[in-house]
Order: structure tokens, then C-alpha cells, then sequence
């Protein structure tokens, strides 16, 4: 890719003081992002990728070093930086549409009328195949289907970056997978930047344009950058017999499982 850099990270250190005393969680963070790229942030539990992401949200400030998104720094939270977690916080006294079209009107309310209001949000729901589930509450949809609400509750506000944080951990492998392939349809659609924290090395080879390998906390930093030369649109089946996949998929996890072997036997 030859664009130019879009998110900026530079020298970012991360520290916590807690009753414990003080942790440090992340240190000499740089990473830049083009636009358009889809970035996936992989490590062992407690080497600080939710931080990272939250420190992209504007959920954290950095305790040194700077942020910067499409030149500005990083100040706060901001509709042009959406985020979707791993709980899908859909209001569960709203039907699909009501929850979507609740920060739609919070982003766009003072400039768009109610029937533009109202468009957006029918966009969003078609965009995540979802329109037949509108006036639906969230007890009444599947987990997979949640989880689109707030894929679709992201996207409708039109943000520069869209931030994810394990959204699909949750979820059975099948629901899983047809979600990661609906990703990649909508991030071609949509043509949004993306910073997706996972556990999970498959899914960082099918979706990335560069998979970010962060060291073992304390102190974590970014260990290697995989980049991920395999062509769009991908197809998992197809990508099955790509040798480079193989390839890797090896490369990842030889640096987690090898290069940076937990010293503690992770919880399950």
C-alpha cells in the first residue's frame, strides 16, 4: 500500500498506578496505520492489546508519547473512532433498529433530519443482513446476531476507524467464521480502517493487511510485524491450500508459542 500514514503512534508508554503499586503496561510503542488497512493486534492474555486499542479509542490517555488520527492528536473519545467489544452493550429494552438509530441521532441528529436518520439506519441493518431483524430485542436474536447489531451500531455513525476488540471471542467456531467472512465483505464495502485486538491466529492471517505481534507483558512493546501479502477478496477454503497462508500462520505462532513463550501457564 502506498497510502499515507492515517493513525500515528509514537514513543507511547503506558502506566498504571493501582493499590498493588504501580503497573507498567505498555513502552515504546510506534506504529502507524494507511487508511483503508485492517491491522489485527495478537499476544499472549496481559501483554496490553486492549490498552493499545483503548488508547486509540481515546478511552486512555497515554501516560507519555502521542496518538494522532488523520493528523489530529488523540484527545478523547470520538464518534470517528468506533468501537466494538467483545460484549456486544446492546441496550436490551431497544429492538435492533432503536439501538442503532440511538447513536446515529447522538452523531448526526443537529445536521439530518428524521428521515435521513431513519435511512442511515436502515443502511446499517442491510450492510449486516439484519434488516428482517429490526424491530427485534436483543434476547430475542442469536449471539452472531448481536454481535452484527454492534458491528452495524459502529459503522452507521461513519467513523474513520472502526476498533474491535475480540468481537467474535465469544462466539461458537461456525458462528465465528461466517462472521469473520462477513467482515471482510464490509470492510470492502465500507473501505474502513480497522484495529482488531484477537486471540486467535487464523483469524489474524484471513482478515489482515498486517498482524502486530506484541511481546509478554509487563512492559509489553510490539515484538514483529507479519505482513500479510495474500490477495482481496480472500476466501478461507481458497486460503486453505495457499501456501503463503502456511506460511504465515507459522510465523505467528512461532513467535508466540517460541519466541515469546508465557512464562505462566494461561487461564482458561
Amino acid at each position: 500500500m502506498d497510502e499515507p500514514k492515517f493513525i500515528d503512534i509514537e514513543g507511547v508508554e503506558m502506566v498504571f498506578h493501582t493499590r498493588k503499586g504501580v503497573f507498567h503496561a505498555l513502552r515504546e510503542i510506534d506504529l502507524t496505520v494507511r487508511k483503508g488497512e485492517f491491522i489485527t493486534l495478537i499476544g499472549h492474555s496481559g501483554c496490553g492489546k486492549s490498552t493499545l486499542l483503548n488508547l486509540i479509542a481515546g478511552l486512555l490517555k497515554p501516560t507519555d508519547g502521542v496518538l494522532l488520527c488523520a493528523n489530529r492528536e488523540i484527545a478523547g473519545p470520538s464518534p470517528e473512532r468506533s468501537v466494538v467489544f467483545q460484549n456486544h452493550s446492546l441496550l436490551p429494552w431497544l429492538t435492533c433498529y432503536e439501538n442503532i438509530y440511538l447513536g446515529v441521532e447522538r452523531v448526526f441528529g443537529k445536521t439530518e433530519t428524521r428521515s435521513q436518520l431513519r435511512e442511515r439506519t436502515l443502511q446499517a441493518l442491510a450492510l449486516v443482513g439484519l434488516t428482517a431483524a429490526e424491530g427485534k430485542r436483543p434476547h430475542e436474536i442469536s449471539g452472531g446476531m448481536k454481535q452484527r447489531v454492534g458491528i452495524a451500531r459502529a459503522l452507521a455513525m461513519e467513523p474513520k476507524v472502526l476498533l474491535m476488540d475480540e468481537p467474535f471471542g465469544a462466539l461458537d467456531a461456525l458462528t465465528r467464521a461466517h462472521l469473520q467472512d462477513e467482515l471482510l465483505k464490509i470492510v470492502a464495502a465500507t473501505k474502513s480502517t480497522v484495529v482488531m485486538v484477537t486471540h486467535d491466529v487464523d483469524e489474524a492471517v484471513l482478515l489482515s493487511d498486517r498482524i502486530v505481534m506484541m511481546t509478554n507483558g509487563p512492559a509489553a512493546t510490539i515484538g514483529e510485524i507479519v505482513d500479510v501479502r495474500l490477495d482481496r477478496p480472500r476466501d478461507r477454503v481458497a486460503l486453505a491450500q495457499d501456501a503463503r497462508y502456511g506460511e504465515y500462520r507459522t510465523a505467528v505462532l512461532e513467535f508466540l508459542y517460541r519466541k515469546q513463550a508465557h512464562p505462566a501457564k494461561e487461564a482458561a
